[in-house]
């Protein structure tokens, strides 16, 4: 393939990234997934895996500098990996919130800064952020993963502003609730306050719901597969729920919005 790309993919050792990394790769580009332990993880077909632990910058160094040793460049960078958390912002830890952050902001500034050096030498590349649609959406009892993603837009529009410059672009893709483990095995914030407790497992509930009637990751994957190879574009969110929650954002009054939230998640 004559305009093969090197893709490194954070996160592919189960639902949305491994469903990326499988598709990037039956369209002949040079895929490089990573996941935290090489030993555990399943194979993926025409995927090199890659031990790297997004939290941690010397990880993330090594993993970077292995796969420019073995490609000699990347092309495009896909922030994928993250993590999720129920629990009232008044439950919700300092230790908690840090890891938060850690896994779904600071994660991706880790990998951005090891790869960009890189990609501003050959004055190209893509990079594609996963947010959410809870990164233009609050959720209740899902504060403090709405304020990470929430983060992860403002730091993906500033740095797209910065690298143009360089022939780099930066793209997010918002997805929905999808059928994963990251959505269905989210934890819960350790310390609960009883007075939250009605409305949490009402929320709680509600999300499990939304969960089981998500959709498999396949049209996530192929919104990220289409945001790093067309034209650039700043927001892509997949067909489906999270189209139609984008535009309800932007074109509906901020009081039925509320009202819409507050009865998605069970709540009076």
């Amino acid at each position: 393939m004559s305009n093969s790309k090197v893709v490194v993919i954070t996160g592919v050792s189960s639902g949305i990234g491994q469903v990326t990394a499988e598709k990037f790769a039956k369209l002949g580009h040079k895929v490089f997934g990573t996941v935290r332990n090489k030993v555990k993880a399943q194979p993926i077909e025409g995927v090199e895996l890659v031990e790297m632990d997004v939290s941690d910058e010397d990880s993330v160094q090594l993993g970077i500098h292995s796969i420019i040793d073995k490609a000699g460049h990347i092309d495009i960078l896909v922030n994928n990996a993250g993590a999720s958390l129920i629990g009232a912002v008044e439950e919700t830890s300092i230790k908690e919130a840090e890891f938060l952050f850690n896994t779904n902001v600071f994660s991706i500034l880790r990998t951005t800064q090891a790869v960009l050096p890189y990609m501003r030498i050959q004055h190209y590349g893509r990079i594609i952020n996963v947010s959410s649609v809870l990164g233009f959406l609050p959720s209740p009892y899902m504060g403090l993963y709405s304020a990470s993603k929430h983060a992860v837009e403002g730091l993906s529009e500033s740095l797209d502003h910065e690298l143009r410059q360089f022939g780099i672009r930066v793209s997010i893709v918002q997805p929905s609730f999808t059928k994963t483990n990251l959505d269905k095995n989210a934890p819960v914030a350790s310390t609960k306050i009883p007075e939250y407790d009605n409305e949490r497992d009402l929320a709680t509930r509600a999300v499990l719901k939304q969960i089981d009637q998500a959709p498999q990751p396949d049209s996530v994957a192929d919104t990220i597969v289409t945001s790093a190879l067309s034209d650039w574009q700043m927001r892509h969110t997949p067909s489906g729920q999270a189209s139609l929650l984008s535009k309800l954002r932007r074109f509906m009054p901020s009081g039925p919005v509320d009202k819409s939230i507050r009865k998605t998640f069970g709540l009076k």
